[in-house]
């Protein structure tokens, strides 16, 4: 009697073009947390906005086209699994620090929960993310995402789930992110608070499906990544106004929604990064830096908040800088500059030393424990 042998899948191709832009997603997100100056409400600090903020439309876009990419290997248990060891531990783990700091440093560190029960403390900060490091209220919201992998994939088998872009494209338009500071939750009770936090999130899952369902698109038809090259310059003005209108929306009216035009940066920087894919290759000290800042990209968004507000405190500087005459213009974008590469610089230099340091101690996984 014959054996059958199964053959194992092949291994999928590695994306240079996906992974450099992985690399420039995270430097995005960096330099929307570090590159922030001028007065809230005037025109420097709504322009300083519109550019530098924004870096999640990309990172949910990279997400959802990497899902799609790794389909083939998919199995809801093992990819639910995968994503507790590979993302949810090390958000537990890189937490604790923020926690400490929640508890230690309530008024300065900006802890809204300040008073309540130390347990359900900790349990408001690990749903929401945003109390004890900010950026990481990713976590509880493409957590949303994972559990709904298998719909998307069935939707997208019964050749369904693309046909909903235009009206995620549209919601991504009606319903902007929240703007959610503690200093705006006075008076709200600690239950009030939570939900906030809870809608933040929700809202940040309404607002960026659409992202992530086009990531997929473009990840199922990556023929179609040559139009996002040759329609460049529609796209890059198309992107252009999105910005000057979201300026002048958020300046005169109070209305924000940025993610808008990085939709168009998404498709820009995806065009031009898979024609010119080669020549990066070709390009080693770029394509090695990218691949080095990607591999780490889940580590440095982890830890770069904490970096953030340590360089704030020691320098006595503002999140935002103030900007009162034009000299002060040049020496605040000076210092942001500083900040952004030494955020960037001390988050990269510990995670590395950090990983060096499990690997000799022999740990099995790092990245359940640092993201690496």
């Amino acid at each position: 009697m014959q054996q059958i042998t199964t053959q194992p899948k092949p291994k999928r191709e590695m994306l240079n073009y996906i992974n450099v832009f992985r690399g420039l997603a995270i430097l995005l997100i960096v330099v929307g947390h570090t590159m922030q100056f001028g007065n809230p409400g005037t025109w420097i600090n709504n322009i300083a906005f519109e550019i530098f903020t924004g870096g999640t439309a990309l990172f949910v876009f990279i997400s959802g086209f990497l899902f799609q990419h790794l389909s083939d290997k998919y199995e809801y248990k093992t990819y639910l699994k995968k994503k507790w060891t590979n993302v949810i531990m090390p958000y537990l783990i890189t937490a604790i620090p923020g926690i400490i700091l929640c508890f230690t440093m309530p008024a300065v560190y900006g802890n809204p929960f300040d008073g309540l029960n130390p347990f359900a403390q900790i349990g408001i900060f690990l749903t929401t993310g945003r109390v004890q490091n900010v950026p990481t209220w990713y976590i509880p919201m493409i957590c949303i995402f994972f559990l709904l992998a298998d719909v998307f994939l069935i939707l997208e088998k019964k050749k369904i789930l693309y046909r909903f872009i235009p009206l995620l494209l549209l919601i991504t338009l009606l319903v902007p992110r929240m703007a959610l500071e503690p200093e705006n939750l006075a008076g709200l009770s600690y239950f009030d608070k939570y939900l906030e936090y809870i809608k933040y999130v929700l809202n940040g899952f309404v607002h960026f499906a659409s992202m992530y369902i086009l990531g997929m698109y473009f990840s199922a038809n990556k023929d179609k990544i040559n139009l996002c090259y040759k329609y460049r310059w529609t796209t890059i003005l198309m992107m252009l106004f999105a910005a000057a209108l979201d300026v002048y929306l958020l300046h005169n009216f109070n209305i924000m929604n940025n993610s808008v035009s990085k939709i168009f940066l998404n498709f820009v920087v995806l065009g031009y990064l898979m024609h010119y894919d080669e020549k990066i290759k070709q390009c080693a000290w770029f394509n090695n830096s990218m691949d080095l800042i990607a591999k780490y990209s889940f580590s440095i968004f982890f830890v770069h908040w904490y970096i953030f507000f340590a360089f704030n405190q020691f320098f006595n500087t503002a999140k935002v800088l103030p900007v009162n005459s034009t000299k002060d213009i040049f020496f605040a974008i000076l210092i942001a500059i500083v900040r952004f590469c030494t955020v960037t610089a001390i988050s990269l230099g510990i995670l590395v030393i950090l990983k060096k340091l499990l690997v000799k101690l022999q740990v099995q996984n790092t990245r359940k424990i640092i993201g690496v």
